[in-house]
């Protein structure tokens, strides 16, 4: 796949897979929605969380701040 995919660390730990074993991984942000500001129409207001997405297999890890 490689959508700039490169080896991440997080907390002074670099990420490995724990499906393929992989190292590479490429990001994206994602809203973390909940029902009430979904219900009122503000889902911009809701927090994001950073992912890392295995080039690999797909798997995804989330953290929020």
């Amino acid at each position: 796949m490689d959508r700039n995919a490169k080896k991440i660390i997080v907390h002074e730990k670099e990420l490995v897979c724990p499906v393929c074993g992989k190292d590479q991984f490429w990001e994206r942000k994602t809203l973390m929605n909940t029902a009430g500001v979904t219900f009122l129409g503000f889902d911009w207001a809701n927090k994001p969380a950073q992912n890392y997405i295995c080039d690999c297999c797909g798997y995804v890890y989330w953290f929020l701040r």
